[in-house]
């Protein structure tokens, strides 16, 4: 109320800013990754040059040793980082996606958590383990739109700043969203393709200022890192030559081929075989992964946390000696292509080497051959990825085939391990050798000479990825910015969406599983057709835990320290013999004055605006405008008091902690009618309490001091918790008047609505609670996110038709 048009300007002025700082901040935090990065795996390419030298030499196991050490520290660091911090571990994707939900999980938007991801996913990808780093990417940018604006810090507590703006929830899970899609745009040189996946993949609430905000956002992110990048690598600073940290090069045909096209209308028929195999291939690796994970949940959590670490260097183990020794006894000697220089452009991108042919690894191969197995295994993944889009030089089919099968499992194997790992570059690469594959197949034995390998390596790369994570409009765009080639936009939304539909049909993405698997009361974009057969009465929570207007203190402690309730329903109660209780109790009466003064009526609206009694229609309405409306008298002649000791008549039972209901009450009495004045938070109940806003029964509710929305939301957003509160300072007698802080017009249903616009309202516009209201102003029921989770729904549907 005491926003003008000025200060909303200041506002949306300050929250640009934040999104411009954001972005920055984003690319400036992946520019440290790449750079240690590169740093770590350029060391770590020094072991298989000495894996060459040792071949004449003698000392392969020597090699192996120096690999096996190298790997096993550094996933032991990345795991340590985790045990600090369990938060870190994974992608972070599924966390911020239940955050952005609605559903806040603890710590994951710390800065402790964004400091041992960033660190953790660095030890993880240069020891060797078949993860990628985009995933933390996005959690990362993720934490730093949480925590920029706030100016604070639970992990530096010094890190404290008086900044009086974005004190809601609302408005960090916007700056989250903006985050997270800054995450993806540093990750793939793809800002629209971010902005896309945070709509997508992670937030619930969105509107069109937010769109605006976000792609502003995403390109800030994209443009940081492109510009220091640029002068770090080049030296050419302000050139942007680096969009992203994963670019997928230029696809062209070689100009001495002119039958060559990067893919014509016949190949659709091909895409869409292996978008239903990419399909089949995603839906079974989430099932073997979800299998392991329930195994990890079962048998090693419970379990000290040493076993995950020795789980971790298991992995990283076994790893580093399937790849040894696939690279030295499975790969083929392949001959070196004259015209392997057509990639340069592409590998220039990535820092790594100066021409295409630079990455290729001769693992005991005579001269002007390579190893094809080892060239796959032993350079980053994003060369290797490179490699099998750009390299004219051939890969064997067995050689992909088993690459695929080793890379496969692996990879599924470690999704899950106590590091932080991601997933999108390891399904890229197992994506990219199954496209290789089919085009060498397609090449050999159907004589398909006019055939790009890169583009079936492309639409591999797409088909696997999208049948794992089951992304659509936002994978299409961002693969289409990695590869700089709009005409590649059809045949990659065609893979993907038969991909998404082939493997929903068998489960759901990998991130939706590890979602449900933590339990997380996530809410869908819909609900299905059939839920419809359901009302609001059918889903809410009848049985309530409510405050009144005016409350004791100790009934309030009493209500926080026995309940986990986020906000309660303030409320009155319907009584015929009210006029007889304002007599006694000023409490009582204080409440029963309020709901008196905040119903509205078409009669007593009528009364302010008229100047008369003359001025109304008729003689009923002048009858409805009189004070002394005749209410019935209680069937019961007895003496009030001893009816009230009876608790036949008692008012409101949670004044008093002994007048609490128990199992003794009946029906009635437990579920007695109430009428409903809003919703108060248990936050703003826990700072009255700290701040002592009270007032005595002999005094008025006017003498209560008052807070400001400042004052209120000065601990945000971590309030103190009842359980740690010394309260003996306060009288429990004291009445609090909670009506100046409630919220008095909250979204409301009627117990008839349907289940599909219950859910509409309550997922648009961003709710925790929906009081489910009657005709006559009395609060029914409650609906929480718990009540409208796909496993409650189900169960309340077979319920409706086991009654009919």
């Amino acid at each position: 109320e005491t926003m003008d048009n000025k200060k909303a300007q200041r506002y949306e002025a300050v929250k640009w800013v934040m999104v411009f700082a954001i972005g920055v901040c984003t690319g400036l935090v992946r520019v440290v990754d790449c750079v240690l990065l590169w740093r770590m795996l350029l060391f770590s390419m020094t072991i298989p040059a000495a894996v060459e030298e040792c071949t004449e030499k003698g000392c392969l196991a020597l090699s192996l040793l120096e690999l096996l050490g190298f790997n096993l520290t550094f996933v032991f660091l990345a795991s340590l980082l985790v045990l600090i911090q369990p938060v870190a571990a994974g992608s972070g994707i599924p966390e911020i996606k239940c955050y952005l939900n609605g559903v806040k999980v603890p710590g994951v938007v710390r800065l402790r958590t964004v400091v041992c991801k960033a660190m953790g996913v660095l030890f993880s990808v240069a020891g060797g383990l078949f993860v990628g780093k985009e995933g933390p990417m996005i959690h990362s940018g993720a934490v730093v739109g949480a925590g920029l604006p706030q100016f604070q810090s639970v992990s530096l507590r010094k890190i404290q700043f008086n900044f009086p703006y974005f004190r809601s929830d609302r408005d960090k899970r916007d700056f989250v969203s903006a985050g997270a899609a800054a995450g993806v745009a540093a990750a793939f040189g793809a800002p629209i393709g971010g902005t896309l996946f945070s709509l997508e993949e992670g937030s619930s609430f969105w509107n069109q200022g937010l769109t605006w905000k976000v792609l502003f956002c995403s390109m800030a992110a994209t443009f940081t890192l492109n510009f220091f990048r640029s002068g770090i690598q080049f030296g050419s600073w302000g050139s942007f030559q680096l969009p992203g940290l994963l670019n997928f090069g230029e696809f062209k045909c070689s100009e001495s081929d002119k039958k060559c096209h990067l893919w014509t209308a016949v190949d659709l028929g091909f895409f869409i075989l292996m978008g239903i195999v990419g399909g089949l291939l995603g839906a079974t690796f989430n099932c073997l992964n979800k299998r392991l994970a329930k195994y990890r949940m079962r048998n090693v959590h419970p379990k000290p946390k040493l076993v995950r670490v020795l789980e971790s260097l298991l992995v990283s183990l076994t790893t580093t000696v399937v790849v040894f020794v696939a690279s030295m006894v499975l790969g083929e000697c392949r001959q070196m292509s004259s015209t392997g220089h057509s990639g340069n452009d592409t590998l220039n991108l990535q820092g790594m080497s100066e021409d295409v042919n630079s990455s290729i690894k001769t693992f005991f191969c005579p001269n002007e051959t390579y190893n094809d197995m080892a060239t796959l295994f032993f350079n980053p993944q994003e060369s290797a990825i490179l490699q099998l889009f750009h390299q004219d030089g051939t890969f064997s089919p067995v050689t992909l085939s088993l690459f695929f099968l080793l890379y496969f499992s692996l990879s599924c194997w470690t999704y899950g391990i106590s590091v932080p790992s991601g997933l999108f570059v390891p399904s890229l690469l197992c994506g990219a050798a199954f496209g290789r594959l089919v085009a060498n197949l397609l090449k050999s034995y159907i004589g398909l000479d006019h055939i790009y390998s890169g583009t079936f390596a492309l639409i591999g790369a797409a088909a696997f990825l999208g049948g794992v994570v089951r992304m659509t409009i936002s994978l299409t765009v961002i693969l289409i910015e990695s590869t700089n080639e709009i005409t590649y936009g059809l045949p990659i939304m065609i893979t993907l969406m038969v991909a998404k539909w082939t493997g929903d049909f068998f489960n759901k993405g990998i991130y939706d599983i590890h979602v449900n698997l933590r339990g997380v009361p996530l809410l869908e974009w819909e609900t299905e057709v059939e839920m419809d057969k359901l009302r609001a009465s059918d889903i809410m929570e009848p049985n309530l835990t409510y405050v009144y207007p005016h409350t004791r203190i100790q009934s309030l402690v009493s209500i926080l320290r026995t309940t986990v309730h986020h906000a309660f329903p303030v409320v009155t109660e319907n009584r015929g013999n009210e006029r007889e209780f304002m007599k006694g109790n000023q409490l009582i009466s204080n409440n029963i004055k309020f709901k008196k003064s905040s119903i509205l009526t078409r009669a007593g609206e009528q009364r302010k605006r008229s100047q008369s009694m003359k001025s109304y229609p008729s003689s009923e309405l002048r009858n409805m405008c009189d004070e002394h409306i005749a209410t019935e008298e209680p069937p019961e002649k007895e003496d009030l008091l001893q009816q009230m000791l009876e608790r036949r008549y008692t008012p409101y039972p949670n004044l008093y902690p002994d007048q609490s209901p128990s199992e003794e009450w009946t029906m009635e009495e437990r579920f007695r009618p109430l009428t409903f004045h809003g919703l108060i938070l248990r936050s703003q109940l826990v700072t009255l309490l700290v701040r002592g806003v009270c007032y005595s029964e002999s005094q008025s509710s006017a003498s209560q001091p008052r807070l400001s929305h400042a004052e209120m939301s000065e601990d945000y957003p971590r309030y103190p918790d009842i359980h740690d509160l010394d309260l003996t300072l306060l009288n429990p007698r004291m009445i609090v008047d909670v009506t100046p802080y409630m919220n008095p017009s909250p979204f409301a249903v009627s117990p008839n609505t349907h289940v599909s616009q219950v859910f509409n309202l309550f997922r648009t516009m961003g709710l925790r609670h929906l009081p489910v209201v009657n005709a006559v102003g009395e609060i029914v029921g409650i609906i929480t996110r718990h009540n409208l989770t796909h496993e409650f729904l189900q169960a309340r549907l077979r319920q409706h038709y086991q009654s009919i």
